[in-house]
């Protein structure tokens, strides 16, 4: 199996020794868990991470589980089809080559796949549901999914986790001509539950994704999305909401690799804190290559900060390799609860906890407003206002420990 390797000549600031690729797309990427290096912490990729936390998903030594995650999809609408496949399914691995050691050994461990197919010019007026229970906590789960969705084709789908894992997962997400795919990630894991993910999506032309990722439970949960481009006219919109409690690491990354010309992205996504050693990371990497003429692309990453004790990385990258592009940028913002805000409802009769909690939503609204099922936006809502109002998780005794 070819691997391939990127070298620059300057020592990297992190990692002794370590050496750097150019940019995050010449990565090494291999199927073997063994072509990567044991996992420190030391790594720029992994420097935010508590490695101790990540519960053997880091080794391919850890032993099987006892059970693999369940599927349960409530409903298969016509044109779309569900079925697991085994890892010998030509379609797996076309789209995603592990660029971490967790992905490659989530890629190895797991034994077969749960394939999603839309069919081509299928138009899927009602949300197609995937419930995902976890396999437990008395060793790791593996899963890996294939989404394929067909040309000219319609369909939202939601993907929901619950109950308790320690699970590893890839996820490829195949979005053909002129499709359009709405894909809604929910991450509500019990407390003790600790998941890595990465998901690779692969936009065709004129193809159309919008994602959204909402993580709300588990003690780890680090989730990783790219997305590259096959044609001309590709447009992705990623959001994401995420609020941690005491002791939770809840890390979202992006990469978004423009190769092609004339495609577009927007990322946009939005954190909140409360409790002693809640941590949150979002780093958004977007590249745009020499030949990526005419791309138009922006990311932004907002933290609300509501106590004392937690703590929010943000870090937004833009490389571009061309100035011929339409538009490109980057934010980023950490501050804590508006104080304004809040007096100037409280001076209108609002009572202080119901302003806490319209300030809370109003910074998650426009996030909110994009998932497209009413019956989950309301809930999630109902979900991140009962956060705000009890704490509800209570920090684990290693919750503070750090790789």
């Amino acid at each position: 199996m070819s691997i391939e390797l990127a070298t620059s000549p300057k020592p990297h600031t992190h990692g002794k020794g370590e050496v750097p690729p150019k940019t995050k797309s010449q990565l090494l990427r291999s199927f073997e868990p063994a072509d990567f290096p044991a996992l420190t912490g030391r790594e720029e990729d992994w420097r935010f991470t508590p490695i101790k936390r990540l519960a053997g998903l880091d080794s391919d030594e850890t032993a099987p589980a006892a059970r693999a995650a369940e599927y349960a999809i409530r409903s298969l609408p016509e044109g779309v089809t569900a079925e697991a496949v085994g890892k010998d399914d030509e379609r797996l691995g076309s789209i995603l080559t592990p660029f971490d050691r967790p992905s490659a050994v989530a890629w190895a461990k797991s034994e077969k796949a749960l394939l999603v197919a839309v069919a081509p010019e299928v138009q899927v007026s009602e949300p197609v549901w995937i419930d995902v229970t976890g396999g437990g906590l008395d060793g790791a789960t593996w899963a890996h999914t294939f989404i394929d969705v067909g040309r000219h084709a319609d369909v939202t789908l939601i993907v929901r986790h619950t109950g308790q894992a320690r699970l590893g997962d890839n996820v490829e997400i195949s979005v053909g001509d002129g499709a359009h795919l709405r894909l809604v990630v929910v991450a509500e894991w019990d407390r003790e539950s600790t998941h890595v993910e990465h998901q690779k999506a692969r936009l065709g032309t004129d193809a159309r994704l919008d994602h959204i990722a909402v993580t709300l439970g588990g003690d780890l949960v680090r989730q990783y999305l790219s997305i590259d481009y096959a044609g001309r006219g590709g447009s992705v919109d990623a959001y994401g909401l995420y609020f941690a409690d005491a002791g939770q690491h809840l890390e979202q990354r992006q990469l978004v690799d423009h190769s092609v010309p004339d495609c577009r992205s927007n990322v946009n996504y939005r954190g909140a804190l409360q409790g002693a050693t809640a941590h949150t990371v979002w780093v958004g990497d977007v590249l745009i290559q020499d030949v990526a003429t005419g791309t138009d692309t922006y990311e932004i990453n907002r933290n609300l900060v509501l106590s004392d004790g937690a703590r929010a990385d943000s870090v937004p990258n833009l490389e571009i390799e061309t100035g011929e592009i339409a538009g490109a940028g980057h934010a980023s913002a950490t501050g804590r609860f508006d104080e304004e805000h809040l007096f100037y409802l409280q001076s209108r009769g609002i009572p202080e906890p119901e302003a806490r909690r319209l300030v809370v939503k109003g910074f998650f609204n426009e996030v909110l407003q994009k998932l497209p099922d009413e019956g989950l936006r309301e809930e999630l809502t109902e979900l991140v206002v009962a956060r705000l109002d009890s704490g509800a998780f209570v920090a684990p005794a290693e919750a503070g420990a750090t790789a």
